[in-house]
């Protein structure tokens, strides 16, 4: 099996060699909306861990300046292709390209990224300072040209106060924040985040999670993010890639791929969805809820619908197209908005409040046309 030229590197070695009479100065930080003049080609990449396919000729761009998100369950490949961009990995087939020069053999410190750990990977016996300042020092950096960098860095991500603790005596934020600080020290052209989030609470993760999106976006850096959370992906993402073990299944952004996905794995996978069985009638389709008028004549025999349940619309009398007669059968309160089921089929319907409905209440369900959306099986 090959394995990446990564030996005898520490943990924040994937940096940008610096030439011997360069002048380092302070961090440098890209006017707002100046895309970064850098873009990651990936081309038919294949990876394989004994019998697994862990990546089947994977293809990908990634834009300079953009947050781009990996978006998948536990084993589907994206921390292996993460790696291989890093050069932690190299891949058994297929070339990686960064702004059109191939880097597919490059070494891990040769290379113009830096990777933020699920774990962070702080050293424990230096202070935040030294942690920030690490990589600058292992590669020779003036002491001065030191000090203005790691000041920028931990005056950007608000530690400046913090410079002196040790990574016991900070939270699991300021851990990711330091993690954060000491690779954009580095000013790499792409920073990769593997699962950065995911040993947070759910009110930490949603903070940071805005965090990271306006300090991409004040830097014009290209981010690359591994998760397995789709609201996070949605919430910080300027493009996803929804991965199946070892492929890519549709890459757009957030709300293409959340009104318009294009299999019944993307439809559930990313946020909730009423899957339909329908058979077309020529100019109509047939369905469990009666006939459905599409946006489009159907041009195939039997396929599945998708709806979101936000799309679905309540009413008192009959819509004049698409309606469906629902007995409410449960509520779930989830806060921001209400989950009701009804029958026939549990259609699964969100609103913001259900007042008066109660529980065996009868009501008209529209499923209005433009919110169908065609599946390929």
């Amino acid at each position: 099996m090959k394995k990446a030229p990564v030996s005898g590197l520490s943990l924040d070695d994937s940096v940008v060699p610096v030439a011997p009479d360069a002048e380092p100065g302070a961090l440098e930080l890209k006017p707002a909306g100046e895309s970064a003049a850098t873009g990651l080609t990936i081309e038919r990449v294949s990876k394989r861990f004994g019998d697994v396919a862990a990546l089947r000729g994977v293809d990908l761009l990634v834009r300079g300046g953009e947050f781009f998100t990996l978006l998948g369950p536990s084993g589907c490949g994206k921390t292996t292709l993460l790696r291989i961009i890093a050069g932690l990995e190299l891949p058994d087939s297929g070339r990686i390209l960064l702004s059109g020069k191939d880097i597919t053999s490059l070494p891990a410190n040769m290379r113009p990224i830096n990777t933020v750990f699920q774990n962070y990977a702080l050293f424990p016996h230096l202070d935040v300072y030294e942690n920030v300042a690490f990589g600058l020092r292992s590669r020779r950096f003036p002491v001065t040209a030191i000090k203005r960098r790691v000041e920028d860095a931990l005056a950007m991500l608000q530690l400046d106060s913090l410079a002196g603790r040790y990574p016991h005596q900070l939270s699991g934020g300021q851990q990711q924040r330091v993690a954060l600080a000491r690779a954009l020290v580095n000013e790499p052209e792409i920073l990769l985040l593997d699962e950065p989030l995911s040993s947070l609470d759910a009110k930490l993760r949603a903070i940071l999670q805005v965090e990271l999106r306006r300090l991409q976006r004040r830097l014009s850096a290209t981010f690359i993010l591994v998760t397995h959370d789709q609201d996070e992906a949605m919430a910080v993402s300027d493009r996803i890639a929804v991965m199946q073990p070892g492929i890519m299944v549709q890459v757009g952004t957030p709300q293409e791929i959340y009104e318009r996905p294009c299999n019944r794995y993307v439809a559930e996978f990313l946020g909730a969805a009423n899957l339909i069985l329908a058979t077309s009638l020529g100019d109509v389709v047939e369905t469990q809820f009666g006939i459905l008028e599409l946006n489009e004549k159907p041009s195939w025999r039997q396929r599945t619908l998708a709806i979101r349940p936000e799309r679905v619309r309540l009413g008192l009398t009959p819509p004049a197209a698409n309606g469906v007669r629902g007995r409410l059968r449960e509520v779930v309160y989830r806060g921001a908005f209400v989950e009701a089921f009804f029958d026939p089929g549990q259609l699964r319907v969100r609103a913001a409040d259900l007042y008066p409905l109660q529980e065996g209440d009868e009501v008209w369900l529209e499923l209005p046309r433009e919110a169908l959306v065609v599946l390929d099986e």
